[in-house]
This record gives C-alpha cells, sequence and structure tokens, in this order.
C-alpha cells in the first residue's frame, strides 16, 4: 500500500534531511569551479528538457515541470527544484518513476536497451561483469524485491562497492513497502545530482 502523498512527502522530507546531516558526501557538488546558471535559465522550455530531460530516468516531466522555477541561483536550487517536482507529485507519478529504473545486471541489461547513464553506473560498480553465480544472486533479489515492493531497487551505485550493494540489497528487503519508496526516492535524488554534476561537468 503506497502512503498518501502528504504522508509520504514528510517521510521523504525526514529522510533527505537524515542523509544531509550524515552523509553530506553523497550529496556535495562535484564540479570544479561554480556553475555559470545564465545560458541554463535563458533555455526555453524545450532547450531545458532536451538538455536535462535525461537526468530523471525516462522522465523528462521532471525537468518541464522544473523549468517553471527559473531563475535558478545555483545549481544546488536547479536540483531543488527538480526533487521539488518528485517530492510534491502525486504517488501514482512517483511510483512511474520508480518503475521506470532498470533492475540491476537485469535483462534491461543484457538486451543493452537501458540508458546511457545506467550503463556507466552500473559498470562503475563492477554490475556489467559479475561471475554466473554472482549474476544468479542478484536476478533472486531483482525479483524478490519486486514481487515484494512493486518496484525495482535503486541505489546510487557509483556510491558503493558491488559487496556493498548486495548487501545493502539484502539488508532492505527486510523493511516495509513505505520504507522502501522512501529509500528508492531518496537514492534517486542523490543519483540525479552525481548525473547532473557529470553531465555539466562535461559541456
Amino acid at each position: 500500500m503506497i502512503a498518501r502523498p502528504r504522508l509520504l512527502a514528510s517521510l521523504i522530507s525526514a529522510l533527505m534531511l537524515c542523509a544531509m546531516m550524515s552523509r553530506p558526501a553523497l550529496i556535495a557538488p562535484a564540479i570544479a569551479g561554480p556553475v555559470d546558471m545564465a545560458p541554463i535559465n535563458a533555455m526555453d522550455r524545450a532547450a531545458f528538457v532536451q538538455k536535462f530531460g535525461g537526468i530523471f530516468e525516462n522522465s523528462p516531466w521532471v525537468a518541464e515541470k522544473a523549468w517553471e522555477k527559473r531563475p535558478f541561483a545555483s545549481l544546488d536550487e536547479m536540483h531543488g527544484a527538480m526533487v521539488a517536482v518528485v517530492k510534491y507529485a502525486a504517488a501514482p507519478m512517483q511510483l512511474a518513476l520508480l518503475q521506470s529504473h532498470p533492475d540491476l545486471a537485469g535483462k534491461e541489461a543484457q538486451a543493452g536497451t537501458m540508458t546511457a547513464s545506467s550503463v556507466a553506473e552500473q559498470a562503475s560498480a563492477g554490475l556489467n561483469a559479475l561471475s554466473h553465480e554472482e549474476m544468479v544472486q542478484v536476478s533472486d533479489l531483482n525479483a524478490a524485491y519486486k514481487k515484494k515492493f512493486g518496484f525495482p531497487f535503486i541505489i546510487a551505485v557509483r556510491m558503493h562497492t558491488k559487496e556493498g550493494i548486495l548487501f545493502e540489497f539484502n539488508r532492505r528487503l527486510r523493511n516495509e513497502t513505505q520504507a522502501e519508496f522512501a529509500n528508492d526516492l531518496q537514492n534517486v535524488y542523490i543519483i540525479t545530482r552525481l548525473r547532473l554534476n557529470k553531465l555539466l561537468d562535461a559541456s
């Protein structure tokens, strides 16, 4: 049962505040030097969505709504606007966002249909080079998680080793649905900040 939007938003806000206080390195900017926001603020909606629509996995609606909050004073403010779009979206929209993410080392990876960002992220933790035994283990974990919660396990893989990911997979499987819904969203926020940093650092 998915939590009501207001209750869910409060829970997510608390989790984000806790994460910011205890693990600031996960969300701290990683770009060398300040980002010039003027060109970004000057973009029309179509250009903004074309540039940033892929930050949230297969969910350009996040960038489309965040564009309305321009001008952004900083990259933090811009990402915060994107996060706010998701936080205050209806629960079905949040669920659709989670369900748009691929399984870790799952059928999308094997078929080559993942987004470029997901491919690079999973490879960074060695999930593209699992042994047969590890593949079976991850496949079983993916199936168990989705059967219990109804959405895929999402984790900021760039912040973890392969062993750490498997540990978190097993640990989080013991949680309740509401907690895992919030955990998935929190990891989406971390992943998207890292993606935003990478995109602008490379452009």
